[in-house]
Formats: C-alpha cells, sequence, structure tokens
C-alpha cells in the first residue's frame, strides 16, 4: 500500500517537513479501511514505532488515537470472514483484540489467574495429552483413577465439571495445585507436565497496542537519529552511570507486572521477570525518552555461582525490548532483545546505554555474548546481520579461527566495492561467542569458559584442591575449571 510505504520512509526522517506529511498520512490512514492482514499489521508496527519515536505531540495524540480504535479494525476483519489466526503468530502477537495461546507456565498462569482472572480459559482445542492429565488429576478428584487407570476415552472434561462447581475451569485446577502438600517447585513441574493450552485475551492496556508506561516527560526527534558509526563503546562506558532510584516494594511490583505482562504476549517468558523480587527493583533515565528497569532475584531463586539481572526499557511509554545479565567476577553474558518494530530507532546508541547502567551497577568489565545472540541456530540474527552490529561496537570473537575470518571479512569489506558478507558466511561467524573488555590487562582471561564447564567437571568429581578453591569463590579456580 501506497500510504504505508510513505510512512515508512518518513518514520525516521526528522524535519519539520516530514512532520507535516506524516500527520496528513496519518489522517488519510485513519479514514481506510484495511481488507488484509499484512497491511493492518504492519499499519499497527508503524503507528507503535511513530508513538515511541514521535516528532511532535501532534503526531503522537495522532497515533495514539489510531492505536486505540485498533480493536474495532480486527474486529472488522473477522466481520468480512477474514481468519484472524495470523494476528496470534509470535512475531507479532499481542495486537488489541486478539488473543494470545500456549502451555505457559505454572508461575505465568498462576499470576495472569491473580490478576486478570476473566481474560483467561483454557483451549481445549489444542489439548492433546490426556495421559498426563492421568498422571495428574487423581491427586485431587476422588475415585478418577477408576476411570484414568484402566478405561479408554475418559471423560476428563466431565470429571473437571463435576468437581470445579461454579469455579471456572483454569481457577479450580490452579487451586489444586496451589494445595498440592509439594514444595513449590514440584507443584510447578506437576502442572507444566499436564501442558494445558490457555488462552489470554488481554484488555486494551494489557495489549501491545495499549501497554504504557507513565511516562514523565515525553522526548520529541527534532533532529536525525543517532547512528551506530557514531558510537564509540569505550568512551560511552567511561561516562558516568545515569543516577539509579530504587522503587519501593509497590512500585517494585508493578514494574515486574508489567515486564512479565509485556513478554507473556510476545510468548516469551524471562527467568529474572517470572521471578523478580519486588524490593529489589531499580529504574534510570537514559534520555531522549528512555527510562529502564533494572529486576533482581529473591535469594531463594539466585543461581548458584552468577548473579542475574532482567533489565525491562521503555521509549516514551511504549515497551520497546529488554535485557539479561549473568555477572561472574568481572564478566557478564549478556542478552539485548529490541523488539523487531523498533529497531529502525537508534539501537546502537540505546544498546551502549545500557551496557553503561550495567558496567557501573554490577561492577562488570567485560560483556559476552552467546553464539545464539550472533546468529548461531537463530536466523532473525543472520538476517539482521547481527554479527556486524556487535563487531562495529568493538566485540571480538573469542575463537582464534573465527576471528580470522572476521579479520579476512573485515578486509574484504575494506577493498572490494559493495561486497557484503553472504549469510553463509554469516554462520560461520556466529559459531563463536564474542565479548567486549575494558580492562586491557585481562583481556583474553574469559577466551575459553564456559559456565557449564563447572557444572560438567563438578559431575565428574573435583578435587579436595579444586573443591577449597571453589567454596573460597577463587576467581583463578572458577575461570580454569569453565575454560
Amino acid at each position: 500500500m501506497v500510504l504505508l510505504d510513505q510512512l515508512d520512509e518518513l518514520k525516521t526522517e526528522f524535519t519539520p517537513a516530514s512532520a507535516r506529511r506524516i500527520e496528513r498520512l496519518l489522517a488519510q490512514l485513519s479514514r481506510k479501511k484495511f481488507s488484509d492482514i499484512d497491511s493492518l499489521i504492519r499499519y499497527h508496527e508503524l503507528l507503535l514505532f511513530v508513538r515511541a519515536y514521535p516528532h511532535n505531540a501532534s503526531i503522537m495524540r495522532a497515533a495514539e488515537c489510531e492505536l486505540r480504535g485498533f480493536a474495532d479494525r480486527v474486529s472488522l476483519l473477522e466481520q468480512q470472514e477474514i481468519d484472524p489466526a495470523p494476528l496470534e503468530h509470535p512475531e507479532v502477537s499481542g495486537i488489541a483484540g486478539t488473543s494470545v495461546t500456549d502451555t505457559f507456565s505454572f508461575y505465568i498462569v498462576r499470576r495472569l489467574l491473580q490478576r486478570h482472572p476473566s481474560q483467561l480459559e483454557i483451549y481445549w482445542e489444542w489439548f492433546e495429552s490426556e495421559n498426563r492429565l492421568a498422571a495428574t488429576w487423581p491427586r485431587f478428584m476422588p475415585l478418577l483413577e477408576e476411570d484414568a487407570f484402566v478405561e479408554a476415552n475418559v471423560p476428563y472434561r466431565e470429571w473437571l465439571a463435576a468437581a470445579r462447581g461454579r469455579s471456572s475451569e483454569l481457577a479450580w485446577l490452579m487451586e489444586q495445585f496451589d494445595k498440592l502438600p509439594k514444595p513449590e517447585n514440584e507443584r510447578a513441574e506437576l502442572y507444566d507436565s499436564q501442558q494445558l493450552y490457555v488462552r489470554w485475551t488481554p484488555s486494551f492496556n494489557l495489549s501491545r497496542t495499549g501497554m504504557r508506561l507513565s511516562a514523565r516527560k515525553c522526548f520529541y526527534h527534532r533532529g536525525p537519529l543517532i547512528q551506530r558509526r557514531e558510537i564509540d563503546l569505550r568512551k560511552e562506558l567511561a561516562e558516568p552511570s545515569p543516577e539509579l532510584e530504587k522503587l519501593s516494594p509497590q512500585e517494585g511490583e508493578k514494574a515486574l507486572d508489567m515486564a512479565r505482562d509485556s513478554s507473556t504476549i510476545r510468548y516469551r517468558e524471562l527467568y529474572g521477570f517470572t521471578h523478580g523480587d519486588p524490593n529489589h527493583v531499580y529504574r534510570a533515565e537514559l534520555g531522549r525518552g528512555v527510562e529502564l528497569f533494572i529486576m533482581s532475584l529473591p535469594q531463594e531463586k539466585r543461581l548458584p555461582l552468577r548473579t542475574y539481572h532482567a533489565v525491562m526499557i521503555y521509549k516514551n511509554g511504549v515497551a520497546i525490548g529488554y535485557f539479561e545479565g549473568l555477572s561472574l567476577f568481572e564478566r557478564m553474558e549478556s542478552g539485548f532483545n529490541l523488539y523487531y518494530t523498533f529497531r529502525d530507532g537508534e539501537t546502537a546508541w540505546l544498546y551502549a546505554r545500557v551496557l553503561n547502567v550495567m558496567h557501573h551497577f554490577a561492577e562488570v568489565t567485560a560483556f559476552s555474548l552467546d553464539p545464539y545472540q550472533i546468529g548461531f541456530e537463530n536466523e532473525e540474527g543472520i538476517e539482521s546481520g547481527a554479527f556486524w552490529f556487535y563487531r562495529k561496537l568493538g566485540f571480538r570473537p573469542t575463537n582464534p579461527e573465527v576471528l580470522k575470518l572476521a579479520l579476512n571479512e573485515e578486509e574484504k569489506l575494506r577493498t572490494r566495492k559493495g561486497y557484503r558478507t553472504s549469510a553463509a558466511t554469516l554462520r560461520k561467524l556466529a559459531r563463536s561467542p564474542m565479548i567486549f573488555e575494558l580492562d586491557e590487562k585481562r583481556i583474553g582471561d574469559w577466551d575459553r569458559f564456559q559456565i557449564r564447564k563447572i557444572g560438567f567437571k563438578m559431575q565428574r568429581g573435583l578435587s579436595a584442591e579444586e573443591k577449597k578453591g571453589l567454596d573460597e569463590k577463587s576467581r583463578s579456580v572458577i575461570i580454569k575449571l569453565g575454560s
């Protein structure tokens, strides 16, 4: 569609003339009826980008107004008997007026039931594993074993209807699992073993379309976006960190709930959001309308060796991505995901600012990347050229052979006009972890380290000396074990 093409071209062009054209386009599009899903999805994502990266207050209001009416557009497609199923695909899920359906974990379902009980239901159409019910439901349905253990075609929903009374199916089941005299993690395992599909139909303010953080001050873009070539990561990390504000437990819980909802609506579950500690949530303003929230874990959920932090990122109140950091001494394994809709907007600057905060907050000086982040068994990473994004910021492959290949590719890019690294070569480059080190005295220390190697060696048995060193949290022993 021509109008959408024009809006796409103008969304990152921040001049008074482009602002006027965008306002006219939004007015035209507001009167347009969409008769195909692909165009409707594209319009939704463009509106979200314009809402997060607005030229001015008028454009922000216009985008917000269009987004508020989006459920009606979805309903109109259904009235035309157009199958809305593509709107639930993980790449675009969470649009107002749609649902998300998955075998969500015990922790997610329990929390959603506590906060939004009327929005949830079991989706039986996809359920296939009745034998799993035979292994769990007799624990709280007397005499069910008389049927489930020996009969074929057991009417489990009839059993459930007889047992639950006036409660909803899902609420009653969750209550029974919560009552089991077992530790929480075992109850969670039992619930998850059912593989029940749950459908969540969120209200507007919980959808991707309408979810908003209460932004304290909106940032309007008056000039060009900050480009990757303008970012010197080493200098960015040397800058002072923005001030961190520790939230009250009540505010921390709200921040966690929003992060959880934002992830669940996208079919994601982050350990740090699911199990985050509301007593240890911190907020920082990065500038240019960006806020982040750092979440830590309560003591009972912490990992044996690494310190875990999850970070939720907002731009002018719109959730745009998240970051995970796992720290051991001065090294942080980092995972950064800017949602696809917003990848045209200052990604390198944003990443540098997040690393700046984590560098100061966790006192780390080395940031490592798992190969998946770069594109290993991750075609999205290959298509986006993730390797070169990180390489141009100063990360290096830790595998010598992959580093050699990267240097050869860089020489080709310098000397061959129009040369582009092939997807096949990007897959080879993605086989190695990458690392960025601030401390030049420690360069190479972590090149062969993997946390799982410590676990492997512990399974095989450590020497008394190694165990003593590990108990004392000796840096050299732990690095040796993991190399």
